[in-house]
């Protein structure tokens, strides 16, 4: 059996905020903001717009994109870090507003990795035989848990949600490779502060970590896919920081017209940040059926997880 997308949909809040916003508060300026993340602007959710209200615009377009109907969906992963309470989870709530049966439903929790781990498990759901359409959702509310005062993270995170319907596709196509890994020596680099709920990040520390694993990582699951960096059609990082990923498709050794760039637009958008990007590439009729993708994320744990997928039905 082949697993892989059969669906695909993803949704950002109209509310576009630049860094000109930050500019008139904090010391900081647009140029710097630019040059040392990527970031121009970010979607920020209204306050009556919740974690779970951007997840079910998302799964809506997955599920029309994949031309099922919605009691053919038997379970519901969503990775957030951001649930609208502890429990219910966003899972919940989601199967109950989607109208689903009354079918599992689990929120997974590995930070900006999520949607990576989220696809992986659904992956082995479905090899069960169990389980045949599994509606997977990358959706985070950070503007909601970060601290606007502080210089080093107010600028980077933003809002926003993916959806993918994992079930098996045609042969050749779907998952080819993955890789999930964690470190929990580094959660104290990356963390939500107890008291405040904000995002406390040690950059330096993050940094060192990320640019590591996203080149290592994404090198091994293109190794075990038998395939050669010349292979890949198009690489997807995780969108947090354009130097990251700049020195990640280094290490890849890929041009530049490879890679997948929208932290420009949507800043760190955590677990919705590779989907996100996803549906632009497809919008933009970058993402064509066959096409070798390479995804990969590193996220608060420390956590990672890549994969190779072939894109397609």
């Amino acid at each position: 059996m082949n697993v892989g997308i059969k669906g695909f949909g993803a949704y950002a809040p109209e509310r576009v905020v630049d860094n000109a916003y930050f500019e008139s508060y904090l010391d900081t300026s647009d140029e710097w903001i630019s040059q040392m993340t990527g970031i121009k602007e970010r979607r920020w959710a209204d306050k009556d717009e919740q974690t779970s209200d951007l997840a079910y615009e998302a799964s809506v377009r997955a599920i029309e994109d994949a031309g099922i109907d919605k009691d053919e969906i038997d379970m519901v992963i969503v990775a957030t870090s951001t649930g609208d309470h502890r429990f219910p989870t966003v899972a919940n709530m989601l199967q109950h507003r989607l109208g689903l049966n009354k079918v599992a439903s689990v929120d997974q929790l590995a930070a900006c990795t999520g949607f990576m781990y989220g696809i992986v498990t659904a992956r082995a759901y479905v090899l069960s035989g169990d389980y045949k359409n599994i509606l997977v959702v990358g959706a985070d509310r950070l503007s909601g848990i970060t601290d606007l005062e502080d210089r080093s993270t107010a600028i980077l995170f933003g809002d926003g949600a993916g959806a993918a319907i994992i079930g098996e596709v045609s042969e050749n196509r779907g998952i080819l490779s993955y890789e999930l890994g964690s470190d929990g020596i580094g959660g104290k680099y990356l963390y939500q502060e107890k008291g405040t709920d904000f995002i406390r990040m040690n950059g330096r520390e993050v940094f060192k970590f990320a640019v590591r694993i996203m080149g290592d990582s994404s090198l091994r699951v293109v190794e075990k896919a038998n395939l050669q960096p010349d292979d890949i059609d198009l690489f997807i990082p995780h969108q947090a920081n354009i130097r990251i990923m700049e020195s990640a498709r280094q290490r890849l050794n890929i041009p530049k017209e490879k890679m997948s760039v929208s932290v420009n637009k949507y800043g760190n958008t955590s677990a919705a940040s590779i989907p996100l990007s996803i549906s632009d590439e497809l919008k933009a009729g970058r993402i064509k059926d066959d096409d070798v993708l390479v995804l990969v994320g590193f996220g608060g744990g420390l956590t990672w997880g890549s994969l190779v997928i072939r894109w397609g039905k």
